[in-house]
């Protein structure tokens, strides 16, 4: 109660400035880490990867062939 009667717009003002500038300050985000560095190397694996994907397509489409002949024979 006694806050609500001592109420000062400008000590209001100031510390809520405080808090806001301080908590964006505590934010400071260093990564411990390239951030360029690993986009190049999730493209690389995705490269990687979609180069694999029609090999892997080619043997799964034999395995299939030669359990298909199994069940004719």
């Amino acid at each position: 109660m006694e806050a609500i009667k001592n109420f000062d717009d400008a000590a209001a003002s100031n510390i809520i400035g405080n808090t806001y500038h301080g908590s964006v300050a505590s934010v400071n985000y260093q990564p411990t880490f390239n951030p360029i560095e690993k986009i190049v190397q999730l493209y690389n694996e995705k490269v990687a990867l979609y180069e694999r994907t029609p090999k892997d397509k080619s043997d799964m489409i034999e395995r299939l062939e030669e359990l298909l002949l199994k069940g004719k024979a």
